[in-house]
């Protein structure tokens, strides 16, 4: 589907989604948001796409939100405002609640909402020289649609120093704090991206959405009779399924599982 702000290419068993707004280091805007909402549901439901991977062209990742657009909702009414926020908001839920590994590639300025984007994703590369920043309190506003992504991602103590201070921090600070899990020299992203998509796509296609709900359902709980249970009830409908049958009978046989494409 072409899009106005957003590119999106599936290749190699992955999904691509690229932030195309190069000259305004791909802000976001209302059309953006929009966007990325139908781009993301659009890569979910594709069978050719075994990752999702979001990255940006030109210089920057994302570098927040567009002016222009931040000028315009100064206007808003509380509902406009409100239903606007949400658009965002949602975007941030669909990507942490893909059915899919979602990868952010990260390289130039990550800040405020575009920090939000990585956040939101299960596996962040970045280069050395990536920026990140959240900077809304500088505007006198709060990180609030990113914030469950963020303190997930970083934890309180350091989102306290963080959303507080509004810093820009680098990327070997990023990957000290959890929120980049592998930092590379930029001429080696997308060396390193190609090994996790190849990674990820030996994965059986619903264990590794099963693990992601699995993942949202066991943190913070108590270990009680519950879990326990909880989770031995989804190990027993893995084992019991065609895939878990797959994946269990290839292992003994010594070959390749079916879903398993054999570029990984």
């Amino acid at each position: 589907m072409a899009y106005e702000t957003l590119q999106t290419e599936v290749r190699d068993g992955a999904g691509f989604l690229w932030l195309n707004r190069p000259e305004l280091r791909n802000a976001m805007n209302d059309v953006m948001i929009g966007e990325l909402a139908d781009a993301v549901a659009a890569l979910a439901a594709d069978p050719a796409a075994r990752v999702i991977v979001l990255g940006g062209h030109g210089k920057a990742f994302c570098a927040g939100a567009d002016l222009n657009w931040m000028r315009s909702a100064r206007t808003f009414t509380p509902a406009q405002a409100q239903a606007d926020s949400a658009r965002l908001a949602g975007v941030l839920r669909a990507l942490y609640e893909s059915p899919k590994p979602t990868v952010a590639r990260v390289h130039g300025p990550a800040f405020a909402g575009g920090l939000g984007l990585v956040a939101a994703c299960d596996i962040v590369l970045a280069s050395a020289a990536a920026k990140f920043c959240l900077s809304e309190v500088r505007l006198g506003l709060v990180p609030a649609m990113i914030s469950p992504y963020v303190l997930r991602a970083i934890g309180e103590r350091q989102a306290r120093r963080y959303m507080l201070s509004a810093e820009v921090f680098d990327g070997a600070e990023a990957h000290r704090i959890g929120l980049v899990h592998e930092l590379v020299d930029e001429d080696a992203l997308d060396a390193a991206l190609a090994q996790m998509i190849a990674a990820l796509a030996a994965g059986g296609p619903l264990a590794l959405g099963a693990t992601k709900q699995l993942i949202r359902a066991v943190l913070g709980r108590p270990v009680d009779d519950a879990l326990v249970a909880d989770t031995a009830a989804r190990i027993a409908a893995a084992r019991a399924s065609d895939e878990g049958q797959e994946g269990m009978a290839s292992f003994f046989e010594k070959r390749r599982p079916a879903w398993a494409p054999a570029w990984s």
